[in-house]
């Protein structure tokens, strides 16, 4: 996870000028970087472009964690009964199919033209909290991009090397994009 952070702030600190204005924010959030996505059948528009529409069930965390305010319209407050599903620098946290607290593995991995063989991007975008906790944890159903980019807003093709802290065998893994 150390590497993560350290990628993250790389790529935020180039371009959080002109693409990414990034904010710590406090209080819940989903944590989604250990969870894969199932596709929904639906489209999901952002920032004008259309991609294909993903669902993630992510642990809910409480404390500070990195938003994306061009994705977030600029504001940590989430609407009664949602959180924001972002980042952190968390190392050990709730990871299903349990969701007994285990220390996050980043792994990486290519993208591929297999069903559930690309990524999913949740990173600034809203969950509704579930009612009923599992081993203790509050969850959330998040919806985000498939094959989308946390750092430009790009598609991300086929071949692309990526990063995730999903284990191996989740379908659409969150994570991001490397050169």
């Amino acid at each position: 996870m150390k590497y993560l952070f350290i990628l993250f702030m790389f790529v935020s600190n180039v371009y959080a000028e002109e693409i990414i204005p990034v904010k710590i924010c406090h209080g819940e959030y989903a944590l989604c970087a250990a969870s894969g996505a199932y596709p929904t059948g639906k489209d999901i528009v952002v920032q004008g472009t259309t991609y294909k529409e993903g669902i993630s069930v992510c642990p809910v965390l409480n404390g500070a964690a990195i938003a994306n305010m061009k994705l977030m319209d600029n504001s940590c407050k989430s609407p009664k009964g949602k959180v924001w599903s972002l980042f952190s620098t968390e190392t050990s946290y709730p990871q299903a199919p349990t969701w007994a607290v285990t220390t996050a593995v980043v792994r990486k991995f290519v993208t591929t033209s297999e069903i559930g063989g690309g990524m999913s991007n949740m990173w600034a975008f809203e969950c509704t909290k579930r009612a009923k906790k599992v081993n203790g944890v509050t969850l959330a159903d998040c919806l985000g991009p498939l094959n989308e980019s946390p750092w430009d807003n790009g598609a991300v093709p086929v071949g692309t090397n990526a990063f995730t802290a999903a284990p191996l065998g989740s379908p659409n893994p969150v994570g991001g994009v490397y050169q």
